[in-house]
């Protein structure tokens, strides 16, 4: 069936119909007709010079391409990636499978063989991976150390302008709070600013691991968002990746944002530590992140990787924050990619459809699915300031078809059958072979 319906997509014109779609409702929040108990949404989609013209419900379309039920999706968008530490494993691979394993492995990797050359093989890789997957945006964080931090700059502004309307790309700082605390905060945020970037770092100081926050953390937090505020910079934050009870910093952040009233959009990845936190510490810091209207992008394939792994010890718990609870707080959620096959994260392939699957069974993100896809939908799209993730009257037709009809069936396989359109015409890509990376691994496999 999806081979006959690719075929036929192949020939179509500038204007058709795609019948009997189904739709999670969280994509198309303006569509006609009223959800069944998957929150899916039968309906027939009018295409139009490359943009969605219709959604219509279904009988509505006389003639076209049966979709036979089969789900259709906007392109997602992945909203916390790595593109330039992807794909080092085979040749730095994380001894221990630790996070300070995965922190001294890549530090080693980036002072040996970072060159520009390196990286934008790697990175061109990846994108191309999450092109064929039908992704449409991408927030990549770039380690922004000043001793190589204008050399990966410059590469990735020529990428973001290479992939210009095919991925969306933005660009993100990421080095330790104390960094930012003299004239070396001042260089990097400069250096954001110029390439049109979002200002990141992480909550844990330079040679150290996410736990106790240090006396002068406030203080250091203040100046990092006073650097943001006087550049007009978004802030994008890795936080407690950590199961330590004194990795408090996601409360903090939420403080000095009120208290300063910060008007930029903010993103806090990862916060794990808040799931061992007590009771009402945790409904506290949720509080206060909902008023400062922080949105939360969580990582579960690489936090259930990393967290809580120790040598011949079962892991106890599943590495990730309180999903739940911030939704019903009124918090954007998002999931996204995060690392992919390096020391942080030894898998991943760049497809969000995967993280999706991966997600929901880690997260408990079903009875009832109610809602949940938004996670790589417009929760990102929001998170990143984009008109991207939904089903509406005027958007780009950038789709995933699916013969996948409920949501079981769809996040019971790989759904590699999947057919991509851009521009409301059919994209003829698959994800390269990783063989094609061997030059810069020894030849190694990973």
């Amino acid at each position: 069936m999806m081979e006959r319906l690719r075929a036929a997509l192949r020939d179509a014109g500038a204007a058709f119909w795609l019948r009997d779609a189904r739709v999670p409702a969280a994509f198309a929040p303006s569509a006609p007709g009223l959800p069944d108990a998957q929150d899916l949404l039968r309906l027939d989609v009018r295409i139009e010079a490359g943009r969605v013209a219709a959604l219509a419900p279904l009988g509505s379309a006389a003639e076209g391409f049966d979709m036979d039920g089969g789900q259709l999706w906007p392109g997602p968008l992945d909203a916390h990636t790595h593109l330039d530490k992807g794909h080092i494993w085979p040749r730095a691979p994380n001894p221990r499978g630790d996070f300070l394993g995965a922190l001294e492995t890549t530090a080693a990797d980036r002072a040996a063989r970072w060159t520009e050359a390196d990286m934008e093989a790697r990175a061109d890789f990846a994108l191309r991976c999450a092109h064929a997957h039908g992704t449409v945006a991408i927030r990549t964080h770039l380690d922004t150390e000043l001793r190589h931090a204008r050399t990966t700059w410059s590469l990735f502004r020529r990428l973001r302008d290479a992939w210009a309307g095919r991925i969306a790309l933005q660009m993100v700082s990421i080095a330790p709070l104390d960094r930012f605390a003299g004239a070396e905060g001042e260089a990097i945020a400069d250096l954001v600013a110029e390439a049109g970037g979002v200002l990141g770092m992480v909550t844990r100081l330079s040679g150290g691991v996410h736990d106790a926050l240090p006396p002068d953390h406030v203080p250091m937090l203040e100046r990092f968002f006073a650097l943001a505020e006087a550049r007009g910079l978004d802030i994008d934050l890795h936080v407690d990746e950590s199961g330590e009870a004194g990795a408090r910093g996601l409360r903090e952040i939420a403080m000095v944002a009120l208290r300063r009233g910060f008007r930029g959009r903010i993103q806090c990845g990862h916060c794990c530590s808040l799931a061992v936190q007590p009771e009402d510490y945790a409904r506290e810091t949720i509080a206060r992140v909902a008023e400062a209207g922080i949105r939360i992008v969580v990582l579960p394939m690489c936090n259930m990787y990393l967290q809580d792994r120790a040598p011949g010890r079962t892991p106890r718990w599943r590495g990730v924050t309180l999903v739940h609870e911030m939704r019903a707080a009124g918090i954007g959620v998002s999931l996204a990619s995060d690392n992919v096959r390096d020391p942080f994260y030894a898998y991943g392939d760049m497809d969000l459809v995967e993280v999706l699957r991966e997600g929901t069974r880690i997260l408990h993100l079903d009875h009832p699915f109610a809602g949940w896809a938004g996670v790589v939908g417009p929760n990102p799209a929001a998170a990143m300031g984009l008109d991207a993730g939904v089903l509406r009257p005027g958007a780009a037709a950038d789709l995933l078809l699916f013969r996948a009809r409920g949501m079981t069936e769809l996040l019971s396989r790989p759904q590699s059958d999947r057919i991509v359109l851009r521009s409301g015409r059919l994209l003829d890509a698959a994800p390269p072979d990783h063989r094609e990376l061997d030059a810069l691994s020894g030849g190694l496999p990973g």
